[in-house]
């Protein structure tokens, strides 16, 4: 009775121990884990080395992340029988990449501290890294999150934006996870850095809004360049820079808006829509105010979390098995008893 009674209390407390959320905080690792940030930056060098667009990529998981349900990782969980995840989602299938630089992370990290670091923060160091290395501000991340037990390709799509999205519907979109326009407008600013493709942008040089002309607030010359890089009825995978600078961190993105070279309508807009307009203005201009408003907004997106169970995965692609070491404390527990 006695190693019935210890199973259940083990049971209970295994079960509290991925049901507690933590308090998010800086330097969370610094006594488990205390080169965690370092061997997460040695590798993004690496993997920057080898092609500099992937760490822009990375960077930008932690969006497609965060939005769905809170910053848990569920983005990286790959299919199963029973469960249709993040990855093929509208937003994400054939435009999200880079998971194979994220493996080598968590790789790394598995191999200096066993199962102390969590793929959810892994996300969030990364894509600060991601900005330092491309030239943008350095801020100290908060950290202590749990990995989701599941992911949800429904949740996906009914939450993330489309690139034909327009100003109004991003702002209705922050709004519901308590940010505000100026963080819209400052963390579009991610697209500093990075490629897009000629898959999300066909329709405005060609039929925009059904019209079956071309989106009018793009600049002559850089539609032009556009139609021989995208061509009608082209290969859809084919990449464009998000801007003049596509390698460097910067303000260039807001100087490509005023001047009507945004490459993704939901860039543009930010330019032709009155709301938004001012900030890119601003930023435009002073660099340093955006790179403060980025860092806040970075911030802010990275404190949500929906509050589910969760654990440390051991790999950011499958959620952890308990149920050997279940069965087995169960099977102990009927022999003495």
């Amino acid at each position: 009775m006695g190693y019935t009674l210890l199973f259940f209390f083990i049971l209970l407390q295994s079960l509290n121990l991925f049901a507690i959320s933590t308090t998010l905080m800086p330097n969370f690792y610094s006594h488990t884990c205390p080169k965690a940030e370092f061997i997460v930056k040695e590798v993004m060098k690496k993997a920057m080395k080898r092609e500099t667009r992937s760490i822009a990529s990375v960077m930008r998981l932690q969006f497609h992340d965060c939005f769905v349900n809170g910053c848990d990782a569920s983005l990286l969980l790959d299919d199963t029988p029973n469960m249709l995840g993040e990855k093929l989602a509208l937003s994400n299938i054939d435009s999200l990449r880079s998971y194979e630089v994220v493996d080598d992370v968590k790789e790394a990290l598995e191999k200096a501290c066993p199962g102390v670091v969590s793929c959810a923060d892994l996300l969030i160091i990364a894509a600060r890294d991601a900005v330092v290395l491309s030239g943008g501000p350095y801020w100290k991340v908060k950290l202590g999150r749990l990995d989701s037990l599941t992911a949800s390709q429904e949740d996906s799509n009914q939450i993330m934006p489309s690139p034909r999205s327009n100003a109004t519907y991003l702002i209705d979109l922050f709004s519901r996870f308590n940010l505000s326009v100026q963080d819209l407008v400052a963390l579009s600013g991610s697209h500093s850095i990075g490629k897009g493709r000629c898959f999300s942008i066909v329709f405005r040089l060609y039929n925009q809004s059904g019209s079956g002309r071309p989106d009018p607030a793009i600049e002559p010359s850089f539609r032009e360049k556009l139609d021989k890089l995208c061509p009608l009825g082209g290969d859809g995978n084919v990449t464009g820079d998000l801007d003049a600078t596509p390698e460097l961190f910067d303000n260039q993105y807001f100087k490509d808006l005023v001047n009507g070279r945004g490459f993704l309508n939901s860039d543009e807009t930010l330019f032709t829509n009155s709301i938004t307009r001012e900030y890119v203005k601003e930023y435009s201009v002073d660099q340093e105010r955006f790179f403060k408003d980025f860092v806040e907004g970075m911030v802010k997106m990275g404190d949500l979390q929906s509050g589910r169970p969760g654990e440390i995965r051991r790999d950011c692609r499958v959620v952890n098995s308990h149920r050997p070491r279940v069965e087995v404390l169960f099977e102990t527990s009927n022999k003495k008893g």
